[in-house]
């Protein structure tokens, strides 16, 4: 079973360094970084199932990276802070962020609330999808082709979701439509042919000579998994 990947943004080395070796202890892989300004790059490339994310960085802060991070991804997000006021603490949450502790605190609380937070969104190991290549994390809204980060928008991922695990089972562009669209939205056949030319496309970067979503003509498409 692969260790869970915990990213700590903290610039204040000593409160980094105490984070970093109570999560190794426990058990989870750790990612440091001490500035803020690739942390969502990071996110969208690499695997991350929490972040550590200090409120007050030098060149960014912590609630506009929570804030881009939740366009795209549901990662599990702790905020850290030296600010106690609740409106912080509303704030960080209203904007997606999991739960949040204030500085000082005590290094096995931060552990007891990364391990609760983690069980709580029902992160793990086994939440992941693996079939004909590609590695699917439904609840980041992340995804991999032979080990290569496959960077795909929320719909075109759920459309991958849907197709790869329903292997052979051609949808037509309305089935496609009504899982991945809202009710409200209008939208036609075209932008499901969209998403997945661009699909394709993202696909054929990593391996150029892949193509397993299949059109059906007349029909829609489907996942050919060989």
């Amino acid at each position: 079973m692969r260790k869970q990947q915990i990213l700590i943004v903290e610039d204040e080395m000593n409160i980094a360094e105490v984070q970093i070796a109570y999560c190794k202890n426990a058990g989870y892989a750790v990612t440091h970084m001490a500035s803020g300004k690739d942390v969502v790059s990071h996110v969208k490339n690499n695997q991350v199932d929490l972040i550590l994310l200090d409120l007050m960085l030098p060149d960014s802060d912590g609630i506009s990276i929570c804030k881009e991070i939740r366009m795209f991804s549901q990662v599990a997000i702790i905020m850290v802070t030296a600010k106690n006021e609740e409106i912080d603490r509303l704030l960080g949450l209203e904007l997606g962020a999991d739960d949040y502790i204030c500085k000082p605190f005590s290094p096995r609380e931060m552990v007891a609330r990364v391990k609760g937070v983690l069980r709580r969104t029902g992160v793990s190991a086994e939440s992941l999808i693996k079939q004909a290549g590609f590695a699917l994390e439904p609840d980041k809204y992340q995804v991999s082709l032979f080990d290569q980060p496959l960077v795909l928008t929320p719909i075109e991922f759920r459309l991958l979701e849907k197709l790869l695990t329903n292997s052979h089972r051609v949808f037509s562009r309305q089935a496609l439509i009504d899982c991945v669209y809202n009710e409200s939205e209008q939208v036609s056949d075209r932008n499901i042919d969209t998403h997945i030319k661009n699909i394709r496309r993202k696909i054929s970067t990593i391996k150029s000579d892949y193509n397993p979503i299949v059109s059906v003509y007349g029909v829609g498409y489907r996942f050919d998994d060989g």
